[in-house]
């Protein structure tokens, strides 16, 4: 069972556990309780086995991206991945900033910026990998982290970038250099966030407002005009 479905089991646990505890005091019948865990249960099954835990994403997403401060890191993350993937010429092909949004533009509920990958796939496929494409793209994927850790001082998100980074490593029989690629790259990441902070401002401005793609790419491109 996927981890978004078990958040899911764990939130509907908590709040039967609580109106089991607070029934008595406002006369709750405790045969809500059990509609609730077998609501539960079945809901966290069909989300699973129906759609690939894209229902639960969804709800964890929007309890998790309930604050402003969740929302902002959210979009100064994915800005990171914009900007550097720009900077090294890996189109973007679009980005959402929730799994909702993802979902609603016809996407798997997962949020993030989608990279236009045919090059790096086509050359997985056929076992011949230049170190140049592997390198971009562990940049591109620690970016986001790399931008967090820039503007608060740590990174919150950022789990699956590793994991791409990891599983790419493995593919290619080097699964003992993630880590320090994966240092690497976030260090190349944040000299180029660093080297270019009024163009990731502007970004994160840009992506805020749900500008398209190319709108973006025009404001990165004015910006860096300017520095």
């Amino acid at each position: 069972m996927k981890q978004t479905s078990l958040n899911i089991i764990a939130i509907g646990i908590f709040v039967i556990t609580m109106s089991s505890l607070l029934g008595p005091i406002f006369n709750l019948s405790p045969v809500i309780p059990a509609i609730a865990t077998f609501s539960v249960l079945v809901l966290a099954t069909i989300d699973t086995l129906g759609w690939q835990g894209q229902g639960g994403m969804i709800i964890v997403d929007l309890v998790e991206g309930a604050s402003s401060e969740r929302r902002d890191r959210i979009i100064r993350h994915e800005a990171g991945h914009f900007l550097v993937a720009y900077l090294l010429e890996i189109p973007i092909s679009g980005y959402a900033l929730s799994a909702w949004e993802a979902f609603r533009q016809g996407q798997s509920a997962q949020g993030g910026v989608r990279f236009d990958d045919q090059k790096l796939a086509a050359q997985l496929q056929k076992g011949i990998i230049s170190d140049q494409i592997v390198d971009r793209y562990c940049i591109v994927w620690m970016a986001g982290i790399a931008a967090e850790d820039l503007v608060y001082g740590n990174a919150e998100g950022g789990a699956e970038d590793r994991a791409k980074i990891t599983a790419i490593l493995r593919q290619l029989k080097r699964p003992g250099e993630s880590k320090l690629k994966q240092s690497w790259a976030s260090l190349q990441a944040r000299s180029l966030l660093e080297n270019h902070q009024s163009a990731y401002e502007a970004l994160v401005k840009a992506m805020t407002e749900r500008a398209s793609v190319s709108d973006c790419y025009q404001t990165i491109k004015q910006h860096l005009s300017v520095g």
